[in-house]
């Protein structure tokens, strides 16, 4: 009875929570290791079928890097990083675009609705909603880097995710975009992300991670930082607590919020539902950014 008494009291503090959330869309930025963790995939997509069938508006954005790199290996196809991204000539554009934006957007759709909800992948064979750019970076004495095929967001079909929302489906987009003249480019799964929430206005942004946040000493877990604002996060960086991989991520994660979305989460994919934990609960089991009052 008492452990009965205990589910019920964390449904009653969820409540507060769901009523809260209710109608607002929520981005999650899906890659890294929880793509190559079956089990720890499975039960991400099983929370984010229950953020839909509670009331929530969950938009799934997806990288793939492994599963390129596996194919890429397979093909004979050497790969190559530039400044952290990928270079992606015509041969690797190919690959890119198989693996990521055709098997597995499929999967992540076909997978949420196998556990009970209601998906549409959207891809270049289906429909495109992100529009963009070739990248344009500079090395450090100015010059200019070629990275092929590598672009970044400009526009969103807005209009496409919002209706796939109200039709109570989940929206799942790859990290690839077209271009004015119709070129179809790679895009970092995090820019890509951050240029959907952004458009959409999204309560939340949620970067599933390897890490469980922000912590004060990045080898002691026990450290996590539960809720920072925009200003403490950048004396953060400023001390060097953050520092590394973090810092572009935290950096991301201050731009979005400048551009209107209230809320971004960083968090453990790998620690089984953490999304519900972590929107869920009033303390949640990862970093959550927020605006300076």
């Amino acid at each position: 009875m008492h452990e009965a008494i205990a589910k019920a009291d964390t449904l009653i503090e969820a409540l507060g929570w769901i009523r809260q959330f209710r109608g607002k869309v929520t981005v999650i930025k899906l890659g890294g290791s929880v793509m190559e963790d079956e089990i720890a995939l499975r039960h991400v997509l099983i929370d984010i079928v229950f953020m839909e069938t509670v009331g929530m508006r969950p938009v799934v954005v997806h990288g793939g890097g492994a599963a390129i790199s596996r194919a890429m290996d397979q093909a004979g196809v050497q790969p190559r990083f530039i400044q952290g991204r990928r270079y992606t000539d015509p041969a690797t554009l190919e690959i890119v675009e198989r693996v990521l934006a055709g098997q597995t957007n499929r999967r992540i759709a076909e997978s949420i609705e196998r556990y009970g909800g209601r998906a549409m992948n959207l891809n270049f064979e289906t429909t495109n909603v992100l529009f963009g750019q070739r990248i344009e970076l500079h090395d450090d004495q100015g010059h200019p880097v070629d990275l092929g095929y590598v672009g970044q967001v400009t526009r969103v079909d807005r209009a496409v995710i919002d209706n796939l929302s109200f039709a109570d489906q989940v929206p799942v987009i790859p990290s690839m975009c077209i271009d004015a003249e119709g070129q179809k480019l790679n895009v970092n799964a995090d820019t890509a992300a951050t240029a959907v929430a952004q458009a959409l206005g999204a309560e939340k942004l949620v970067y599933l991670s390897d890490v469980n946040g922000v912590r004060r000493d990045k080898q002691d877990p026990n450290s996590l930082i539960h809720s920072l604002t925009a200003s403490e996060a950048r004396q953060l960086i400023q001390q060097g607590a953050i520092e590394s991989g973090m810092i572009p991520k935290v950096e991301a994660c201050l731009e979005t919020l400048e551009r209107g979305v209230h809320k971004v989460h960083i968090i453990d994919g790998r620690l089984r539902h953490s999304l519900l934990l972590e929107i869920y609960t009033t303390r949640g089991v990862g970093t959550q950014i927020v605006r300076d009052r």
